[in-house]
């Protein structure tokens, strides 16, 4: 959710697992706390046993439902010029299964520079500090740890699950309420680096 909607195409991914499993996941609500790894959400529906069949089965029908469906999130596009017109890489560090997101980004025309998935919270920070990366923007709590674990300022955005006060007491150094603003702060934090 911080550069890709993809809420849409989750939802319609979650529903095709309930079809071909037979075991309902409520797909209302799991696409409202997206962000931890994917056996998180559906080790609250399938049995222990069964998880990394599911996990597996959701990420074979994930191409054909939740691609399409998905899109920018508002200032995304614009956010990611931004970055280029300073003269910096786009590195997007996620916590989707790495092939999954380059779909996304594809399929929108979203170039990055690079791109590390199957990362959550400090997991992220080793990708981070690998690819040099000054801030990290995005959208969950478990972002801002991983920017505070990596040692950079974390940009939090409240366009997921986590509220800006949530995103603060994580420790993130800026909020905004979605991407518009980011090219400006962007412009005023990269001068004063």
């Amino acid at each position: 959710m911080t550069l890709i909607d993809s809420r849409p195409g989750i939802h319609a991914a979650y529903r095709a697992l309930t079809a071909t499993t037979g075991v309902f996941v409520d797909a209302d609500l799991a696409v409202t706390r997206l962000g931890p790894p994917l056996r998180a959400e559906l080790g609250e529906w399938f049995p222990a046993d069964q998880v990394e069949q599911a996990v597996d089965t959701y990420r074979a029908l994930y191409p054909d439902y939740a691609i399409a469906p998905s899109v920018p999130t508002p200032g995304a596009v614009e956010a990611l010029a931004a970055v280029r017109e300073l003269g910096l890489r786009v590195v997007v560090v996620t916590s989707k299964l790495g092939r999954l997101a380059r779909m996304h980004l594809d399929h929108l025309g979203m170039r990055v520079d690079e791109l590390a998935g199957d990362l959550f919270a400090e997991g992220k920070a080793a990708a981070l500090t690998e690819h040099g990366v000054r801030w990290y923007v995005g959208d969950h709590v478990a972002d801002m740890v991983a920017a505070g674990t990596a040692g950079v300022p974390g940009i939090g955005v409240a366009t997921g699950p986590c509220s800006a006060e949530d995103l603060r007491a994580a420790g993130a150094a800026y909020v905004l309420p979605d991407l518009t603003g980011f090219p400006a702060l962007l412009r005023e934090i990269a001068v004063g680096s």
